[in-house]
């Protein structure tokens, strides 16, 4: 790869900005067109100039600084699908990693000019005028001279114009393309030539990585790495992603870019080591190390830049918030929000609510206007009692003492709705909390409605209208909801990771991506999540009501593992419609017999439900079991061979029992292998 060509590479904070906020050179035109000739030649790019039609498409800016450069063409404002379909039909199409930097150069040939233009070479030092002379297509560099007049801006006074010939000298005259921004024309001659260069400089400052090379061929470049690369950045453009998860996503870039330098610079020196001296059997050492550091760093990027395994995996959000404790005072206080008070209401809270029998002792009480304000004044044991209107509030509701915030009448009359953009809605750590009789709107969000990050929370009664995914219970987390209704949600309506505790009793889930999301568990660190589902319906979702995300590898190994063992034959349900209750009954049993504390139970009138329950059962108790022979596994290569066999050591599922499921796009119950 040509000098130069990797500046840039990663995707620092910089690239994950505005592409005019990266240069500098903002221009707050709308974004530009692309020119039909380069795009939208169906059958050809070799007829891509545009020189029969006279005059411009694109827009222009002035550069800021000191220095009166003309104007440059305004080509970062491009959209998605125009840079999507420019890489994916003209410039990079089918190739191979390895061959990024042949199809590139094959592409420029039949686009670029390759002389009689003029561009402002820029760097993170300077910028100065230039006259392009000619082209190195194969090495991606243009061949300059210094334009008349001399034009140049610079941070560093000393860099005087002797100082830019000798520069240029060292240079052979040849600059990266990606560092050359075109000078205005209004002929539309250059047109392409400041498109193609507006592509090859995105590419390699946005998508393009410093060990793609390296990587295993099999696949199209394009669909393995670029698609995803370019879905990311303007999904944080467009505030879709988490500012956590883009912190987090900047951080392993940086590691991994670290990392692989160091491996280089390891590999490099091993080749001029003596074969048999110690400093290279040290060297391999340190090498393996960071191969295999590099594949963990590579494996989490990919997490993130693939849009399905992002929502899949999620963002382990750690949540900061410090609860406060009792009051000072001893006092616990109760809270009414009202955006106006009457007598007749304050009558009414103070009959059922604040002293529904004669008081031993004061209550103390305090009025707010909005719910966030109630929440933020709220210590160990408040109770906030939100009366009947519509609240809209810009922040985020975090609560991390023990609270109980209600409701004062149907949930449809006391609607809570938040506008804004922010990650989270209601974000929970307390130790225990109760929510009750209230509706949640959601709007612009990045993250999901509820998030319980540890502690308890119980929400009754409840509506939650969501915007992207609906409550998600954390590893730790317990949560229990009960006659309440949930939908709207991009993602899943709830999300549930392995070592929580999810109770679901009497609640409708529907409308959603998917209705329930339950959170690879099988790895060692992971505890079994506790999961009780009661006459729940799960409904009009369009996947599955719930699914099951596991690893590729599990589905060998179960294989394996029924080959093995007699008793895994337990686990091969029988779920069409063809098989009677009866028989689904005797298996149901039989899986009772294998968990030892399985509660399951059959309405036999109900076939599509039991076979639901059935399904979601089977699925959950074999993966259970995976992980089980996994862990003896372990322990037998540890010489420990008295590893438990009990299914249920780790009190894995209390009931699923009574569950509705219907007219989900793609059934009941699924599996999402990774």
């Amino acid at each position: 790869m040509a000098d130069g060509l990797l500046a840039g590479g990663g995707l620092g904070s910089e690239a994950m900005a505005r592409d005019h906020e990266r240069t500098g050179w903002a221009a707050e035109e709308e974004p530009a067109p692309l020119v039909k000739g380069l795009f939208e030649d169906e059958d050809s790019c070799s007829d891509c100039s545009n020189h029969d039609k006279p005059g411009t498409s694109l827009q222009s800016f002035v550069p800021e600084g000191k220095t009166h450069f003309p104007e440059m063409f305004q080509t970062s404002h491009l959209l998605f699908y125009e840079r999507f379909r420019a890489y994916q039909d003209y410039i990079l199409a089918d190739c191979k990693a390895s061959e990024v930097k042949e199809f590139t150069a094959e592409f420029l040939e039949k686009v670029l000019e390759p002389s009689g233009w003029r561009a402002v070479w820029h760097t993170n030092v300077f910028k100065v005028l230039v006259e392009i002379t000619d082209v190195d297509f194969t090495a991606l560099k243009a061949v300059v001279r210094l334009a008349d007049p001399y034009l140049c801006e610079s941070q560093v006074s000393t860099f005087t114009l002797e100082c830019m010939k000798e520069l240029l000298d060292l240079k052979e005259h040849q600059l990266p393309l990606q560092e050359l921004w075109v000078v205005f024309d209004d002929s539309g001659v250059f047109d392409q030539t400041a498109l193609a260069i507006e592509h090859i400089r995105f590419f390699y400052q946005n998508i393009w990585r410093s060990w793609d090379e390296e990587e295993e061929d099999e696949y199209d470049y394009f669909v393995r790495c670029v698609e995803p690369r370019l879905r990311l950045h303007y999904d944080i453009l467009e505030d879709r992603v988490p500012s956590g998860l883009i912190v987090d996503y900047q951080n392993l870039l940086t590691q991994c870019e670290e990392s692989y330098r160091k491996f280089l610079n390891l590999r490099s020196s091993l080749s001029n080591c003596n074969s048999d001296s110690e400093q290279e059997n040290i060297s391999m050492v340190e090498g393996l190390k960071l191969y295999s550091e590099i594949e963990q760093l590579k494996q989490k990027l990919k997490l993130i830049e693939n849009p399905l395994l992002r929502y899949v995996f999620g963002y382990q959000k750690n949540s900061n918030i410090q609860a406060k404790g009792i009051r000072p005072s001893g006092q616990k206080v109760t809270h009414v929000v009202s955006s106006t008070m009457t007598t007749g209401l304050l009558q009414s809270l103070v009959r059922d609510k604040l002293c529904p029998e004669p008081c031993k002792e004061e209550i103390e009480i305090q009025f707010h206007s909005d719910p966030l304000s109630a929440i933020n004044a709220c210590y160990e044991g408040d109770t906030v009692i939100v009366c009947p209107g519509r609240y809209v509030v810009h922040g985020t509701f975090s609560v991390a003492d023990s609270i109980e915030l209600e409701g004062y009448g149907l949930p449809d009359d006391i609607v809570i709705e938040k506008r804004g953009k922010g990650d989270t809605f209601v974000d929970c750590t307390g130790v225990d909390i109760k929510i009750s009789s209230i509706k949640f709107v959601q709007h612009d969000a990045v993250e999901g409605i509820l998030i319980i990050h540890r502690g308890k929370t119980t929400l009754e009664n409840c509506v939650l209208q969501c915007e992207t995914t609906g409550v998600t219970v954390r590893t730790s987390a317990e949560f229990l909801m009960k006659n309440s209704d949930l939908y709207g949600a991009k993602g899943a309506g709830i999300e549930i990771y392995p070592g929580s505790k999810c109770t679901l009793s009497d609640n409708g889930i529907h409308h959603c991506k998917e209705g329930i999301l339950i959170k690879d568990f099988l790895d060692e660190h992971y505890d079994i999540p506790k999961i009780t589902m009661v006459n729940n319906v799960i409904h009009n979702n369009e996947g599955y009501g719930v699914v099951l995300v596991k690893p590729t590898i599990f589905s060998d190994l179960q294989e394996n593992a029924q080959d093995e063992t007699e008793e895994n034959k337990t686990f091969k349900v029988q779920t069409s419609g063809e098989a009677d209750v009866a028989e689904r009954v005797d298996l149901e049993e039989l899986i009772e017999c294998a968990t030892g504390k399985m509660e399951l139970y059959v309405r036999a009138d109900l076939s599509e439900q039991v076979e639901g329950n059935c399904e979601i059962v089977n699925e959950l108790v074999a993966a259970s079991t995976q992980k089980g022979q996994l862990k003896k596994k372990r322990l037998s290569e540890l010489g420990i061979t008295q590893a438990d066999d009990n299914l249920m050591s780790q009190e894995m599922f209390v009931s699923i029992v009574g569950n509705q499921f219907k007219w989900n796009g793609k059934g009941s119950f699924g599996t999402f292998l990774f």
